[in-house]
């Protein structure tokens, strides 16, 4: 699979790191400077002896820390040094050890189990929901963003992928035959499959008006010379489709009809095999396997990951929508039950607590992947721009303070010099 990389784009700096280079690359210069005006006067100015010592540690130092700063991110002065250009060289290790700090670190289950003991998911969504963040809603707005481009920045093909591979695990692993034997209990005993009954028999009967004719011409053309030349063939299908027609009514008006006790004797057996026949659940289990592997049913999961991910994105990049109007009230009202309902929080949480724990063992070594994968696709030097962008100006003030602490250093080793 090929890895997405972004375009390149320029990225100029932040004003404070560009700031910084001028303060601190001024700074060498006036050193340089320094040093050149005091060793040419020192002679007639011993004094001036100090001055050169602190400007010449000062410029050792400034250059020590500019070549170190340089380094990581690129080759000082465009000359391939060994050990410089360190984070374009490094930039696919870089990947897979922040890859591997986040699995050792966070997305080991016993890791992930003791640091979720102690949230409230439930709660602060239902603080959230009850009392959405007012004002500009900059905040919502920014972190409704921030998910928008996380959504858009992954490896849709990847991801998507281990999305259907973790609802086809899920469903292979439900066993679902017992579970449709005790809803099919459940039915029989609150007589909520009797609209079921009586469906079948409206559909039978739709069934039967409609193919009347088809029945005729059965009955015609299996029928004698004798019964078509004397037409008794006419009347033996109007009794067929009378006598059935009069079943059907029958079953349909009287709750205590023979036939309607032997369906509702067959849908009792059903669900106690459903339950307790291991053949049976194995002829389940083979069913439920065939239509997981059916291509049509791995579309429909891959439809249903793009539902999910276009209505993920569309909340993103308009919460304000989302909380206005019948949906919004929706969620205030939610907000207020969790906020309000003990139970259903802790439950809540206990559900999204083992939901975090099985990703993590579940999914850990493929996000682990994921991560790894997309750094090295990055290009390299997009993420040294980036990376310098975020902590240059820190770097800038390293180059400062060596200058500053090189110039100290050498105005005392100048001192116990004159000293001795």
């Amino acid at each position: 699979m090929s890895r997405t990389r972004p375009p390149r784009t320029f990225e100029a700096p932040p004003a404070g790191l560009v700031r910084m280079r001028w303060i601190a690359g001024g700074l060498l210069v006036l050193m340089a400077a320094t040093f050149l005006v005091a060793r040419a006067f020192d002679d007639r100015y011993p004094a001036l002896g100090f001055v050169r010592a602190f400007a010449e540690a000062a410029m050792v130092g400034g250059l020590a820390d500019w070549f170190a700063v340089t380094a990581l991110f690129r080759h000082p002065l465009g000359l391939p040094i060994p050990h410089t250009a360190i984070i374009p060289r490094n930039k696919d290790r870089i990947g897979t050890t922040l890859a591997a700090f986040l699995r050792d670190n966070f997305l080991i289950p016993g890791v992930v189990a003791r640091r979720m003991r102690g949230v409230d998911m439930a709660g602060a969504a239902g603080r959230w929901l009850a009392n959405p963040p007012g004002g500009d809603g900059r905040l919502r707005r920014g972190a409704a963003g921030l998910a928008a481009h996380v959504l858009e920045a992954f490896d849709q093909q990847r991801l998507g992928g281990m999305v259907k591979a973790g609802i086809g695990q899920r469903l292979r692993a439900l066993d679902v035959s017992p579970l449709l034997g005790q809803a099919l209990s459940a039915a029989i005993a609150e007589d909520r499959h009797l609209p079921l009954l009586d469906g079948i028999v409206r559909w039978g009967a739709r069934l039967l008006a409609s193919n009347e004719a088809l029945i005729r011409q059965m009955v015609h053309d299996r029928a004698g010379s004798v019964m078509r030349w004397t037409g008794l063939d006419e009347t033996l299908a109007t009794k067929i489709i009378d006598g059935l027609n009069g079943m059907l009514t029958g079953i349909a008006e009287d709750p205590d009809h023979p036939l309607r006790e032997k369906a509702e004797a067959g849908l009792a057996a059903l669900a106690h095999d459903l339950i307790n026949d291991p053949r049976m659940r194995e002829r389940v289990a083979a069913v439920k396997a065939e239509i997981i592997d059916n291509p049509a049913m791995q579309r429909w999961l891959d439809g249903l990951w793009e539902q999910a991910r276009g209505g993920m994105l569309r909340i993103a990049r308009n919460p304000d929508a989302m909380l206005a109007g019948p949906v919004g009230d929706a969620l205030r009202q939610l907000g207020d039950t969790l906020q309000t309902d003990a139970k259903l929080r802790a439950t809540i949480n206990r559900f999204v607590r083992r939901a975090v724990v099985g990703m993590a063992a579940d999914y850990g070594d493929g996000i682990v992947r994921l991560v790894s994968e997309t750094i090295q696709g990055w290009d390299a030097g997009t993420i040294t721009r980036r990376l310098e962008n975020a902590v240059g100006r820190d770097l800038q003030y390293i180059r400062v303070n060596g200058t500053v602490v090189g110039g100290l250093v050498g105005l005392a080793i100048h001192a116990v010099d004159v000293a001795l």
